[in-house]
């Protein structure tokens, strides 16, 4: 299957990334045309993809469009295609297939909402269950999408839901990450090793916590009275959780 990105930004890199990495079970080829040529370039170059000069040239040589503009382009870029492509996959936040499909009537549809790691094949990606596309093509294209993470159909009215607690978290675990870095090397510790202490313990504890339920692996790690539970005390003080909590409404603020 040839994929033409409507779009070279950070999500339409990472996907592309994560593909090229499935390489050869990923696409047949793999197609940019972007606003900003370079961007269109370097991306191409780094996955060994091709570029095309405008819309009608990728859409001509794709299979299928993945459309990776920000949600105020939508309706600028259908314009440019006429309102027609042979098939689409959105991964623009909050636009709802409702809105995909007024802007590309009659188009087979396919909405999703990646998460950062599918880059390094290991990602969330929520969708819908597609529209007015054919049974095959969608289980093609999911096969495909799977190759770069764990893809979760859900009703459309959870999106937004999801994407406060999954999109958005890589950067949310990336900061806490980096405090938690930063007070290593702080306490002597080279920052190399440090990040590189850190990043191990979060996949490990990724990987415990689909055995186990975040509140036993908090209570294994920190005995009352211990080192780990005075840290959590800590950390409640200061308002972790309530800043959590602060930020998953904000997201799903400018979400709605």
């Amino acid at each position: 299957m040839r994929i033409g990105f409507v779009g070279a930004g950070n999500m339409a890199a990472a996907m592309a990334r994560g593909w090229a990495a499935a390489a050869p079970d990923g696409p047949e080829a793999m197609l940019f045309c972007d606003l900003e040529a370079d961007r269109a370039k370097a991306v191409a170059d780094e996955v060994g993809g091709e570029t095309r000069g405008d819309l009608d040239g990728l859409r001509s040589d794709s299979d299928v469009l993945l459309l990776a503009v920000k949600p105020t382009a939508l309706e600028s870029v259908a314009k440019d295609l006429g309102g027609a492509a042979p098939a689409i996959v959105s991964v623009l936040a909050a636009t709802p297939l409702d809105r995909l499909a007024a802007a590309f009537p009659g188009v087979p549809l396919l909405r999703l909402m990646p998460n950062q790691p599918v880059e390094v094949r290991h990602g969330v990606i929520c969708h819908p269950p597609a529209r007015g596309m054919p049974a095959e093509l969608s289980e093609e294209l999911l096969a495909l999408i799977g190759l770069v993470g764990e893809t979760v159909e859900m009703p459309e009215e959870l999106m937004e839901a999801a994407m406060a607690v999954m999109s958005c978290a890589p950067a949310y675990i990336a900061l806490f990450a980096e405090a938690l870095a930063d007070a290593g090397v702080r306490e002597g510790l080279a920052e190399p090793l440090a990040v590189s202490l850190v990043a191990d313990t979060l996949t490990g504890t990724a990987e415990l916590l689909r055995k186990r339920d975040p509140e036993a692996i908090r209570k294994a790690v920190a005995p009352l009275g211990g080192a780990t539970d005075a840290g959590l005390k800590a950390l409640d003080f200061e308002g972790f959780e309530r800043a959590v909590d602060a930020a998953v409404e904000a997201s799903l603020e400018r979400f709605r």
